[in-house]
């Protein structure tokens, strides 16, 4: 197995012993970000903690034990990329994932899109504790500056539903976001969790949901243009932009409202799982990118 020095890094590769302790925890971290994404709720169409959302083949339980799975894979990554590890061996971690996924889940895609991007965030965690970048940098630009051109010159999965939406309605999908450095976490995910919780500090869910409907109200999902079509992602995105513009999580009962909308999505059978995967990633990145004070 060849192991590749990380793109734009310039500098000898560290050794075990240099590498920080803190690599250790990104994985716990990660899996942490998919289970409070899971405790989410009211999240339109999605599966949490209270129901299954617009599914009938997945529930709480699968998703923790596809996160648990998962786990040790988001370690795996983070600790490659901070040895300079490429690609190649990224993408190999990335699908013994989902090989794990799969058997915890008995061939339920849970967290796929999870899977690569949280995994290539976790891997540009693990760069900058091997310094292999500038430890200001945030960790979507790090994505974009080791890995984004091999991200849009990688293998494509053909049968895959977000891949058959891209092809179909033209869409730009997650690889494009990964390589563009998760331009939606940094401009909509994370300003909507982090105003929500300067609201209400003491609502921490709450600024998920606010997160969560912004997410959908902006992002072109491909769960979304898989399950409805056109008229499914304009619908999803008129519904979750009216309960923004109208107060979101500042309003007085806007939990009610918000299961409202989450019901209208159940009945058109509606999954922005694209948006929930930038969720959880958003959790991520609010943790390990603080604002400077």
């Amino acid at each position: 197995m060849t192991i590749a020095l990380a793109r734009g890094v310039g500098r000898a590769l560290p050794s075990q012993a240099q590498i920080p302790c803190d690599v250790a925890a990104i994985g716990d971290s990660a899996a942490r970000c998919l289970v409070m994404e899971l405790e989410t709720w009211p999240k339109p169409g999605l599966v949490s903690h209270i129901d299954t959302g617009s599914h009938n083949d997945m529930d709480a339980g699968t998703f923790r034990h596809s996160a648990a799975a998962i786990k040790p894979y988001f370690q795996r990554l983070a600790d490659a990329a901070a040895h300079g590890c490429g690609m190649g061996r990224l993408r190999i971690i990335g699908l013994e994932a989902e090989g794990a996924m799969l058997a915890a889940t008995s061939g339920v895609n849970t967290h796929r899109g999870a899977i690569f991007g949280l995994g290539l965030l976790c891997a540009a965690a693990g760069a900058r504790a091997g310094e292999l970048v500038d430890p200001v940098l945030p960790l979507g630009d790090a994505v974009a500056q080791l890995w984004g051109a091999s991200i849009l010159d990688g293998p494509v999965l053909l049968r895959s539903h977000g891949s058959e939406a891209r092809r179909r309605f033209h869409a730009g999908g997650a690889r494009l976001e990964a390589a563009e450095g998760f331009p939606s976490i940094y401009q909509i995910g994370l300003p909507a969790l982090r105003s929500a919780a300067r609201v209400n500090p003491n609502d921490a869910e709450a600024a998920r949901v606010e997160a969560c409907f912004a997410l959908i109200a902006s992002v072109e999902d491909t769960n979304l243009l898989h399950r409805g079509g056109l008229e499914g992602l304009r619908f999803a995105r008129s519904a979750t932009r009216r309960f923004l513009d109208s107060g979101g999580v500042r309003r007085p009962c806007w939990r009610t409202r918000a299961q409202s909308i989450h019901e209208s999505f159940v009945a058109r059978r509606l999954s922005p799982g694209g948006s929930a995967d930038l969720l959880a990633m958003t959790l991520f990145v609010d943790a390990h990118d603080r604002p400077n004070p």
